[in-house]
């Protein structure tokens, strides 16, 4: 089965996930220490984004498919922290977690990170594809 997202649109994906996360306890009403669990999250996957060897990373330090694997353990973790922190009886915060595990899950599920035309785009932008 083709992946239907690539490289580029994945960055693009990620970067609105840090500003999902940045606004998240303000829409969903949460405060606490969910919030600023959001906000920590926020700011990891922001570094996550910038490190990695993708058109939209800025040091490109990190592998495409390693940048993967990163969103494929969040993804689980989140749906689960509700219950690991011991806040699943608020609502609105362990909704939005499990939400959003989900969501990264799907992403995850639908990129493709070994695309060759990926990798010649992270490495030279102005790569052709063969």
């Amino acid at each position: 089965m083709k992946k239907p997202i690539g490289a580029f649109v994945h960055g693009v994906l990620d970067y609105a996930m840090v500003i999902v996360l940045v606004v998240g306890p303000s829409i969903a009403v949460f405060r606490g220490k969910q919030a600023l669990i959001c906000y920590a999250l926020a700011f990891v996957h922001f570094m996550l984004t910038i490190i990695t060897r993708f058109p939209l990373g800025v040091s490109k330090a990190l592998p495409f498919p390693m940048h993967g694997a990163i969103e494929l353990v969040v993804s689980i973790l989140l749906v689960v922290l509700p219950w690991l922190g011991n806040f699943m009886t608020g609502v609105h915060s362990r909704n939005f977690f499990i939400a959003i595990g989900l969501l990264i899950f799907v992403i995850w599920l639908l990129t493709d990170y070994r695309s060759q035309k990926s990798a010649d785009r992270a490495v030279d932008p102005e790569a052709t594809v063969r």
